[in-house]
């Protein structure tokens, strides 16, 4: 049996397969011309449109670029003005990191929204750098239990988002096509890209964003490892274009109603605006290049090993990484590393990772990977099992003195299959230390101990 998640949540959708590939889907068959890129006279009465998310210039392999043809340019709108949104959170929640220290800090749990959707739904947990000068990450805390209000998108121009969800599942439209995003599964949409997000069945959903202000998102190079394991290349999958409207006498037709309106939420420097325009953004009939949304199931996700004696580095579960150009080799702006099910065969060595002090943060959560709807963890709204945890730069984390004991007269001569509880944790490790936001720092325990199991983290 191939080695995925069996989802609970049914996917409606077809993708394209292969990260980082060159993709091209036409909605309308004949939607993109051949050869010319911006000919005088598109295919099908469309306006061709660029989304650059690279300078010109950045080396061939490193580009990220598509052109899309689509029935209305989306310059057409009115002026972005400051929205001013009640947070699902309760009073409004700051989107200015200002609390910074060196404990480590735990979140049993987040306070949620009772109502909320994804506009709504968003809290600043921490960030570093700037979203201005296009340096650093931010993480927000996501609960919706809502579709978003008809006609309405979102986009972040701060940078790319990689959603985590930790139970539920997301129906996101971008402009590129549709995602069916459950947990156990991520998804990354481009900085820019417009999308709108429903919840399948109406179901709530809970997670976790990393908005990456710097660069992109890539696979980790694997170099000695050779060319598969961990994250592999085929298994990312790609929407296809998607055209909300008509061909009529061979001109494509967006659908339309007259009074209709749509209004675009964009959160620029960590605040809300928005405009409206009187035509639907997911008017593209068709697209080709470098830049788009994709997803992966983190059941696909092959890890590594020592198969004889001690412990590996973490990094042999890095599935994304986000590369710092400016800094020494091998330095990243963030890693998204999992702990999933796997074997544990090294024999005389601690099945526990040593007491650590990292020159990176270390951000971490679960997923709650089983699948079934009566699993403890699903059938709750709060964050289950735990919130997050965050362990600051040289901040020494490992497990508890009695789980130290435990692994000491454990049996390694047996190999054992380990993670198979039913959630995956996470680790968002990041260069620069993260500046929390007031609301993150008051539900927070500080300096918090080792707790039970979640050492092992």
């Amino acid at each position: 049996m191939a080695p995925m998640t069996k989802f609970a949540v049914e996917d409606p959708y077809q993708y394209l397969e292969g990260l980082g590939n060159y993709h091209s889907s036409e909605a309308l068959q004949g939607a993109i011309p051949q050869v010319n890129n911006t000919p005088q006279r598109p295919p099908l009465g469309l306006h061709t449109e660029r989304i650059s998310g690279s300078a010109f210039t950045s080396p061939r392999d490193q580009y990220q670029q598509t052109f899309l043809y689509r029935a209305q340019s989306s310059m057409l709108h009115s002026d972005f003005a400051p929205l001013e949104v009640t947070s699902g959170y309760g009073p409004q929640t700051s989107a200015v990191p200002a609390q910074i220290n060196p404990n480590s800090y735990f979140w049993p749990s987040f306070p949620i929204p009772e109502q909320a959707h994804w506009i709504t739904g968003q809290a600043l947990l921490g960030s570093n750098g700037d979203p201005v000068k296009k340096e650093g990450t931010a993480i927000w805390v996501f609960s919706v239990t809502m579709d978003m209000p008809a006609r309405h998108v979102f986009s972040s121009l701060d940078g790319e988002m990689l959603i985590i969800p930790q139970s539920g599942a997301l129906d996101i439209q971008t402009e590129l096509g549709f995602l069916m995003v459950r947990q156990n599964e991520i998804a990354v949409i481009p900085r820019g890209v417009r999308y709108r997000i429903t919840l399948p069945d109406g179901k709530p959903c809970r997670g976790f964003v990393c908005e990456l202000f710097q660069g992109h998102f890539r696979l980790p190079d694997l170099g000695i490892v050779g060319t598969t394991g961990l994250a592999n290349v085929r298994d990312f999958q790609v929407p296809t274009a998607f055209f909300d409207g008509s061909l009529v006498e061979g001109v494509a037709k967006a659908n339309s109603r007259e009074g209709d309106e749509w209004t675009i939420v964009s959160r620029l420097a960590g605040k809300l605006w928005h405009c409206t325009q009187t035509h639907t953004p997911f008017d593209v009939a068709g697209w080709h290049g470098t830049s788009y949304p994709y997803k992966l199931d983190l059941g696909r996700f092959c890890p590594l090993g020592n198969t004889l004696f001690d412990e590996h580095d973490p990094s042999l579960y890095t599935v994304l990484s986000a590369r710092h150009h400016g800094a020494e080799p091998g330095t990243a702006v963030l890693d998204f590393v999992i702990v999933p099910p796997r074997w544990n065969v090294s024999e005389d060595t601690l099945w526990l990772p040593y007491y650590h002090r990292n020159t990176m943060q270390e951000f971490f959560s679960a997923i709650v990977s089983n699948q079934d709807p009566a699993f403890p963890f699903n059938n709750t709204n709060q964050f289950a099992p735990f919130g997050a945890g965050l362990h600051g730069a040289m901040s020494t984390h490992g497990a508890s003195d009695a789980e130290m004991r435990a692994a000491r007269e454990l049996d390694t001569s047996r190999p054992r299959k380990l993670q198979t509880d039913g959630f995956t944790p996470f680790v968002l490790e990041t260069e620069r230390p993260l500046e929390l936001s007031e609301w993150a720092y008051g539900c927070a325990q500080k300096n918090p101990q080792a707790k039970g199991r979640l050492a092992k983290m």
